[in-house]
């Protein structure tokens, strides 16, 4: 048995220890006290009887000073610029008081003459530096950015919290019809909230890809229902089917489905 190794000027003190404590040897001494020592550790680390706060929560939004009117609740100095994230140009400027509270908000980009509403409108506050981003050309993107990633937080919110007067389906349509009108390349790492002939998509919960072949239907105001050909990825298996609102819907909702790069495509194919 390994045994612990002491300094002659240290035994005094282990003597008197073993008389007080009745010890038999000098380990046994030293073994106690390196017990009381990881005790008196222990004690020292252990959690406080008053609760610690929690780290506040990082913001959810992608900016600051730039929200899309429907979540806008309050603002700096109450002036508040209204632009357009199709054209990225101003269409209005306010003076307005806290807290804010639009239901419904819509009007016409005099320059794009794209009509939007209070889900695609994005108020700009004061602190935001519109020159900066304008000489840099950078304003557009930070538009573009900002709008979806409040889709993709509100659709998720939507799923989670449906309200009464809540339209699901249209608000899914609503959100993807912008996406179309405004011609934007959806980025790879947002979930879709629609899907265009000739894309294919992954869902990220099964694992199944998409390839979206034909439109079967021209609804206006509603989802259209697609001809799709799904990759089964536990089978390897591949059909072809019709999906309407009723199974893209909840795909939108959930926030799984994936536009695949070209270059993943190919290596999906059988």
């Amino acid at each position: 048995m390994a045994t612990i190794r002491i300094r002659d000027w240290t035994k005094e003190q282990l003597e008197e220890i073993r008389d007080q404590e009745s010890h038999s040897s000098h380990d046994s001494i030293i073994k106690s006290l390196l017990k009381d020592h990881e005790l008196a550790q222990f004690a020292h680390a252990a959690p406080s009887e008053e609760p610690v706060e929690p780290d506040p929560e990082p913001d959810e939004k992608a900016f600051d000073d730039l929200t899309v009117l429907d979540e806008l609740i309050t603002v700096d100095n109450g002036v508040l610029f209204l632009w357009c994230p199709n054209c990225g140009k101003e269409m209005a400027h306010l003076s307005i008081e806290n807290p804010i509270s639009i239901p419904v908000y819509e009007m016409e980009c005099q320059r794009c003459l794209t009509h939007l509403d209070q889900h695609a409108i994005v108020g700009i506050e004061i602190g935001y530096p519109i020159e900066e981003r304008l000489v840099d050309d950078t304003l557009q993107d930070d538009l573009k950015t900002c709008v979806i990633d409040y889709w993709d937080r509100k659709l998720e919110q939507l799923a989670r919290e449906v309200a009464d007067d809540t339209d699901l389906d249209h608000q899914v349509w609503q959100f993807g019809q912008y996406a179309r009108d405004f011609n934007w390349d959806w980025p790879t790492d947002v979930p879709v909230i629609g899907i265009a002939i000739g894309e294919t998509y992954r869902d990220d919960m099964t694992g199944d890809v998409l390839e979206v072949l034909e439109c079967v239907t021209e609804n206006r105001n509603e989802l259209n229902s697609y001809r799709i050909r799904r990759y089964d990825s536990d089978t390897d298996v591949t059909e072809t089917e019709i999906m309407g609102k009723e199974s893209l819907t909840p795909l939108f909702l959930r926030r799984s489905l994936y536009l695949v790069e070209e270059e993943e495509t190919k290596d999906t194919e059988p």
